[in-house]
């Protein structure tokens, strides 16, 4: 395990997991995990595995669709006995259920419309592979989304976020004590996200061996597998420098490969960071839930306002798909047509 990389270990703790809640399915899921194992991620496949999970859940618990079944005995065929009414019932179902530990949960639009597009694909295998003779699914309609608020930092808001980092002087208690201990790591970490948009598994997957300060340049892997190249400013550089020079008076960390580590002296977690993040925002930001996707939004935005030009946009935050950048950035042109507005003079 020392000598895999990040994203080869968590793919391989995703597949356990998989295997684990496949368990509780039907052997013939089986087969469709396996077709789709080349062209999802290993956490899309196990996010796809939750949802037909509680889908079965709701077949087996709550219809007579499956009667005199069970999860062992079950066929492909017998999805011919769910129909588009079944599934209807199912997102309403998934409004306010309680699982098998009798814990209540919830799901939004967006988590319904997710639910739907697994049991979608699932039937949509099983139709193509020609074991159901129809797909009821497709008949379903999809929830519709509302766009969300794209909540960022503003221009006077990332300054006291960085004076917080470095300061800790909204931190009570023992979080003061542990600030001493992070203060170089927390603001590295912080100004990294707001400096290159970078996501969070990009940036908890970093080695010390993926920096080269020559360049101001930093090797990343995105999602999917693929690695880039980021660059970053000065301003990036400065707290980084800081916090390597400390990592390496580290004994314990002669031998990790991992950048960012965690005071356990192992590569800190997309939660922990998580977590860093929120602990400095609720001080300096209070009225705003800000996350490292959050951070990744305010670059993006300030990049957008900077440059006009949404490809580069999209190249930078990684989108594979530029649309995707535009709906998340469509509110900033509205800034630029005004701008736009003030830059041609009809008389000097």
């Amino acid at each position: 395990m020392k000598n895999m990389s990040y994203y080869d270990e968590r793919n391989n703790k995703n597949t356990i997991k998989l295997r684990k809640v496949l368990r509780d399915m039907p052997e013939f899921c089986y087969d469709y995990f396996t077709g789709m194992e080349y062209s999802t991620s290993s956490l899309t496949r196990l996010n796809y595995a939750y949802d037909l999970r509680i889908f079965f859940d709701y077949l087996f618990n709550e219809t007579n669709v499956f009667k005199g079944k069970n999860v062992n005995t079950l066929e492909p065929k017998d999805l011919e006995n769910v129909t588009a009414s079944t599934i209807e019932r199912y997102i309403s179902y998934i409004s306010a259920y309680e699982d098998k530990d009798g814990n209540m949960k919830v799901n939004t639009e967006r988590g319904k419309a997710r639910k739907i597009a697994s049991v979608r694909s699932f039937f949509k295998y099983f139709y193509k592979h020609e074991y159901i003779s129809s797909d009821v699914s497709a008949k379903i309609s999809m929830p519709k989304l509302h766009e969300k608020t794209i909540i960022r930092l503003e221009n006077d808001e990332i300054p006291k976020l960085l004076d917080e980092v470095e300061s800790g002087y909204g931190l009570t208690g023992h979080a003061k004590g542990f600030h001493k201990l992070t203060q170089r790591r927390d603001t590295a970490i912080v100004t990294l996200l707001l400096g290159t948009g970078m996501r969070v598994s990009e940036c908890v997957g970093l080695n010390l061996s993926d920096i080269d300060f020559s360049v101001n340049g930093l090797k990343i892997t995105r999602k999917g597998g693929n690695q880039v190249v980021l660059y970053f400013s000065d301003e990036v550089k400065v707290p980084l420098v800081d916090y390597i020079n400390e990592r390496n008076e580290n004994p314990h960390l002669k031998d990790e490969p991992a950048l960012f580590c965690s005071l356990q002296n192992k590569r800190i977690t997309p939660r922990a960071v998580q977590n860093l993040v929120k602990k400095y925002a609720s001080i300096s930001t209070p009225l705003k839930h800000i996350t490292p996707h959050k951070l990744r939004s305010t670059y993006g935005t300030a990049l957008y306002r900077e440059t006009g030009d949404i490809y580069i946009v999209a190249d930078v935050l990684g989108h594979k798909d530029v649309n995707t950048t535009k709906r998340h950035y469509a509110a900033i042109s509205e800034d630029l047509r005004k701008k736009a507005a003030t830059k041609v003079h009809l008389r000097d």
